[in-house]
């Protein structure tokens, strides 16, 4: 008879064969479920959607602007967008600066505090990241990666692999970023536009230097793709310029980036407040309205096994601030910086006859393709104060309209029923955010002369270089080279309108007396520069423009602007003109 322990080892024994048995047999059913699910065209694992909720150039528009947009109606939208997906949510540059009072007066810091309570979690650089310098800018990406329990909303991160020099100016920022969302890794390559540098004051840029995009989007996306990123989007502070008119494709650098770059999921577009998605080179790509007047929902819905993208979808929206209930914890923290402000934003300063938009009489929103009435106010003021012969300011300092709405509280406005409109001084502030100084000096005409052919050198694309001018009247032929465009220069008559010719000498022989601002004076963005002649009092655009206003308008006499034919556009060639808008 066997003893127990006999019985024992043998039942062991049976026991690890039956038990390998099994293993065998569930691997075999596994791997016989595995083929079967391939022969089927069925993944093993459940496709994910996933879903990025961007804003573009937002410019800390904290207030909803005619009655759309604004921190607070942008958060209750994205929270309830959040229940539906996986969510991944990003901005592409300048999402502070150029900021309305709200944000600005107080060094930006209100615009990145609601991006934290909105939920933004990454974003790039645009030129305007840079207005106040290096120093305010690492400021901002301090606070924006603040982790101590006392600063409210989720900390978020920055991202721009083409800056040279980056490290050695500012700390916390990386060529790309790895998030999970929904199960999917997600690398987000940021992208600054190159010429960033000549958009604001020389100098603020530091050491820093932004290198050929193309190389380095493709090196970045490279490394995501090998630090475990299955999908990965860029973030561009590039955008488009506009449609050809003969075959309807969108033209720009946006455009051109996607054509250099290979094996982005999606990228995003920003800088030129143009809508608009379609797939190049492959690669998905959209840009969206500027200042929270629409954001962009993007799905993707992602094979999780290998990252390949089976569908994807965009979708604009117009985050109506009437359709929602604002975010009650954005309206808390912003209170106490509009307390400060009421007082003095809120002052009205001016009365007009007509609304006095942004828009230019060629219809273009950012003023930047014809004679304004806002920009006819604004160096008519200059002139004025400083009795020079002319007045330049360059249209991409001018960022909002100047009447108060009527129908809404936005911009530091109250309720009230036009005509007249009324202008407060926040709206001064928001048409006239950098701080500009006036400057004075005299140039001879063939500087004179320089000075206009540089407005009119980027025609027919709108660039915030076109100038707006008082005491002048010029015509410039569109078709003609770059340098050689202005045809004829007269001085405007004593009543503004341009009928009667005073031709303007354009030699060296003529001496007039000009006011410009200190951005252009510097040389900024290409300006002919004349810094070492000019003059500065201290007082700013803004200041110059609000002093206009209080000494030339009342309710019972406002301001009545009027487009005047200061630049008139002709055309030798196949280059057409911009139209007016009737």
């Amino acid at each position: 008879m066997k003893s127990i322990l006999d019985r024992h080892i043998v039942l062991q024994r049976f026991t690890a064969i039956v038990l390998a048995a099994i293993l065998l047999a569930t691997t075999l059913i596994i791997g016989l479920q595995a083929s079967l699910a391939e022969a089927n065209g069925k993944p093993d694992r459940t496709p994910v959607t996933i879903q990025f909720l961007n804003v573009s150039d937002w410019h800390g528009q904290l207030d909803p602007s005619f009655g759309v947009g604004g921190a607070a109606v942008l958060s209750a939208y994205w929270n309830a967008d959040r229940l539906q997906h996986p969510t991944l949510t990003l901005t592409a540059g300048d999402d502070f600066g150029a900021s309305p009072p709200l944000s600005s007066f107080f060094n930006e810091e209100p615009a990145v505090l609601a991006q934290r309570m909105m939920g933004i979690q990454v974003g790039t650089f645009g030129n305007h990241n840079f207005d106040r310098g290096i120093a305010h800018l690492q400021e901002m990406i301090d606070l924006a990666a603040d982790t101590s329990a006392e600063t409210p909303g989720e900390p978020y991160r920055y991202v721009s692999a083409n800056l040279k020099n980056r490290d050695d100016n500012l700390t916390g920022v990386e060529d790309f970023a790895i998030f999970d969302v929904g199960g999917i890794k997600v690398g987000v390559v940021g992208i600054t536009n190159p010429e960033a540098p000549t958009l604001v004051f020389p100098g603020n840029f530091g050491t820093i230097e932004p290198t050929n995009p193309y190389p380095a989007a493709n090196k970045a996306r490279a490394a995501a793709k090998r630090a475990g990123a299955q999908i990965v989007v860029a973030i561009t502070h590039m955008g488009l310029r506009g449609f050809d008119q003969a075959t309807g494709e969108p033209f720009g650098e946006l455009v051109d980036f996607a054509e250099n770059v290979g094996g982005f999921d999606v990228i995003f577009g920003d800088h030129t407040d143009i809508e608009f998605s379609g797939v190049i080179n492959g690669q998905l790509v959209l840009e969206n309205r500027s200042k929270g007047a629409k954001y962009a929902k993007t799905l993707l819905t992602v094979d999780p096994r290998n990252g390949r993208v089976l569908d994807q979808s965009v979708t604009f929206v117009t985050p109506t601030a009437s359709a929602v209930t604002p975010d009650p914890a954005i309206e808390d923290m912003l209170q106490p910086f509009r307390t400060i402000l009421d007082p003095i934003m809120n002052t009205v300063i001016g009365h007009a006859d007509k609304f006095i938009p942004r828009t230019d009489s060629c219809g273009n929103t950012n003023g930047r393709l014809c004679e304004s009435l806002v920009g006819n106010v604004i160096t008519d003021a200059m002139r004025d104060r400083y009795e020079a012969d002319f007045a330049f300011t360059n249209s991409g300092g001018i960022r909002s309209n100047l009447t108060c709405p009527g129908n809404s509280t936005d911009g530091f406005c109250a309720l009230f029923t036009p005509p007249p409109y009324q202008i407060s001084r926040g709206r001064s502030f928001e048409v006239l955010p950098f701080g500009n100084f006036a400057m004075t000096l005299d140039v001879n005409g063939a500087e004179l002369k320089s000075i206009l052919e540089f407005g009119v050198s980027a025609m027919p694309g709108a660039s915030g270089i076109f100038h707006q001018v008082s005491g002048l009247c010029f015509t410039y032929d569109i078709a003609a080279p770059a340098g050689s465009r202005v045809t004829e220069v007269v001085r405007q008559a004593l009543d503004g309108t341009c009928d009667d010719e005073d031709p303007i000498d354009l030699t060296t022989a003529s001496t007039y007396s000009i006011v410009e601002n200190d951005f252009m004076t510097n040389g900024g963005e290409g300006h002919p520069s004349f810094l070492d002649r000019a003059v500065s009092d201290g007082t700013t655009l803004e200041a110059v423009v609000a002093e206009y206003l209080m000494n030339n308008s009342t309710e019972t006499d406002p301001i009545s602007p009027t487009i005047q034919g200061r630049i008139t556009c002709t055309t030798s060639g196949a280059t057409a003109c911009p139209a007016m808008v009737p």
